[in-house]
């Protein structure tokens, strides 16, 4: 199996609170990204003292409380499923501080981290606010709800974004990658992808690869899969029949998104 590809590993750490997935860059090539999916029961509490790193807390189904400590955030999330379509709550927490997530209902949580040094003010990030964006034309159409978008300073350097892309359809399309500090024209990100389909037996296909090929990956992507992109370009493809979505983490030296598409299919934009 591919090294960027990463499957469900259900562990449970406590009574109700089982750890989907953690990838940090002890596990994983990533320096600047972190990311977990954590399942809660009704009542089961996963508590976290960040160090040096934020965190966006991100509400993917069911109900949550968070706490980060004396703010309390009750009742958040505004779906069963994602494919509901619609944007959900989330909180973004800074460094050095302790937060609580709390399971009000059956829930899946996703946790985003960046490195961070600046404590900034705890916010939460209520559904009603988040920018929704549709990209694309013609197969290359997607659906967008910027929770932590380079536009909003709330963020030392996280950068947060759902991404739902219909049947037959292509996203992150046509192939760009942001892995050079090179601004104006190219800002150097890592990134993260938290994979569902729907039905959830589908799958897609993402391939994952460098101007010289030292890197060059095709995965065969199933339902609560996670794709780490360390660098190159790494688009998405939708089979006919099936819808995407996926939620993106990226963190690197600079909060700035700005990508480079690779010039042998730019040509596709002029259509």
């Amino acid at each position: 199996m591919s090294h960027l590809l990463r499957k469900p590993n259900k562990k449970e750490i406590e009574k109700g609170v089982i750890v989907v997935h953690e990838v940090t860059s002890e596990n994983s090539p990533l320096e600047y990204v972190g990311f977990k999916v954590i399942d809660l029961d009704p009542n089961a509490k996963y508590s976290e003292l960040l160090g040096n790193q934020e965190c966006c807390i991100v509400a993917l189904t069911g109900k949550i409380n968070v706490s980060v400590g004396d703010e309390n955030f009750e009742n958040l999330g505004t779906r069963e499923s994602v494919f509901e379509k619609i944007p959900t709550d989330s909180v973004y927490v800074s460094n050095q501080r302790h937060f609580e997530v709390e399971g009000v209902t059956k829930a899946r949580v996703a946790l985003c981290y960046s490195p961070s040094e600046r404590q900034l003010p705890t916010k939460w990030i209520k559904a009603e606010n988040v920018g929704i964006e549709h990209r694309g034309i013609l197969n290359n159409k997607r659906f967008v709800h910027n929770i932590l978008p380079d536009s909003d300073p709330s963020a030392n350097s996280l950068l947060v974004v759902e991404v739902f892309t219909e049947s037959g359809n292509w996203s992150s399309y046509p192939p760009h990658k942001h892995d050079r500090d090179n601004l104006p024209n190219e800002s150097l990100l890592e990134e993260t992808y938290y994979h569902e389909m729907d039905p959830p037996q589908g799958f897609v296909f993402q391939r994952v690869y460098t101007d010289d090929r030292s890197l060059d990956e095709t995965m065969t992507v199933e339902n609560g899969d996670v794709v780490i992109v360390p660098k190159g370009y790494h688009p998405v493809g939708v089979p006919d029949g099936y819808t995407s979505y996926y939620l993106n983490v990226m963190a690197g030296p600079k909060r700035i998104w700005k990508f480079y598409n690779d010039p042998d299919h730019e040509w596709i934009l002029k259509r």
